[in-house]
Formats: C-alpha cells, structure tokens, sequence
C-alpha cells in the first residue's frame, strides 16, 4: 500500500520560511514525480512545484525565486524550502507522488503565515 506523509508546516511571520519534508513509500517501482499541491480556503487547488527524476521541477509563478523544490531519491523524499513567505502562501500543501503524475496524495499539512 503506497503511504505519503508531510511534516514541516506551521505558523510563520511574513518574510519568514519553512521546510516542508515528505516521504513516498509502499510502491514496487519508484516515484518518478513527486511535488507539492496547495489550497487555500474558498480558492482552487493550486500546483506549487513539481519535480522529475530527470528533468527541472516546475514553478508556480506566484512561488519562482521564493520556493525550491528538491528531492533525495534514494529515499524517496521530496523538500519543499519556502522562502520569503507570505500570507497569500497559507494554505494547506499536499504532497503527492507517482509514476507519471501525482497519483497518491498525503494528508496535508497547514502552513499559515500571519503576523
């Protein structure tokens, strides 16, 4: 049974940042793509950033050159470093994992970035 767990979300000033982790597991083959959905109250789910064993990850354009996207294969784990944070960035992130898209989400984790 595939799992995928978040952890890092929290309560962050704006300007601030935080590190979003998140582990795939249970699959027999890897995870080729891995990234990070968002959603807001009374807003449409939203992709953050998505990354390929083999190609550059894919910004939103509201995220570029505040948010980075990595990964460590070996452990199928995929990063989510946000920074420069802002109070349009609370949402709740999901995680997802799959072969050829995000086909197994987490649970989510609530990031809120307040004053």
């Amino acid at each position: 049974q595939v799992q995928v767990a978040e952890s890092g979300g929290g309560l962050v000033q704006p300007g601030g940042s935080l590190r979003l982790s998140c582990a795939a597991s249970g699959s027999i083959f890897s995870f080729n793509v891995m990234g990070w959905y968002r959603q807001a109250p009374g807003k449409q789910r939203e992709l953050v950033a998505a990354i390929t064993r083999d190609n550059p990850p894919n910004y939103a354009d509201s995220v570029k050159d505040r948010f980075t996207i990595s990964r460590d294969n070996a452990k199928n784990t995929v990063y989510l470093q946000m920074n420069s944070l802002k109070p349009d960035d609370t949402a709740v992130y999901y995680c997802g994992a799959g072969k050829w898209d995000l086909d197994y989400w987490g649970q989510g984790t609530q990031v809120t970035v307040s004053s």
